[in-house]
């Protein structure tokens, strides 16, 4: 299976997947000027896997995040939620800084969006 490696920026988060854990990172902040250009790769890859595997995780720590890149983590979400009906045992690790408190409002209401397991937890510094 193919990889995926993004590397972090000043608006754009690192995105890295780990086979042997099965886990999809994404760490830093996201706004960057086109959401959509930065995250289509990351939905592609993310679509190709799920055909593969059977067992995935999405990792966030993201400080901040735009709209429009809150849309394409909803997208995201949308394509685990649809393996998560087939079988494949998707989850989520949300975390978030104490002192962040709209980070944890997000995962609130992205958790409020799927049916499969999604843990919200304080970033341990």
């Amino acid at each position: 299976m193919e990889t995926i490696s993004i590397q972090q920026t000043g608006s754009t988060p690192q995105v890295l997947f780990d086979p042997l854990t099965s886990t999809l990172c994404l760490l830093g902040e996201s706004y960057p000027e086109n959401s959509f250009d930065f995250y289509t790769p990351v939905v592609s890859w993310l679509k190709s896997a799920l055909q593969e595997l059977s067992v995935l995780t999405l990792d966030i720590t993201i400080t901040y995040m735009n709209s429009s890149s809150t849309k394409c983590i909803l997208d995201l979400l949308d394509i685990m939620e649809e393996a998560y009906s087939r079988g494949v045992a998707t989850s989520i690790i949300w975390r978030y800084d104490r002192e962040n408190p709209r980070s944890y409002v997000l995962a609130e209401e992205f958790l409020e969006e799927v049916t499969f397991p999604f843990e919200i937890e304080v970033l341990t510094k």
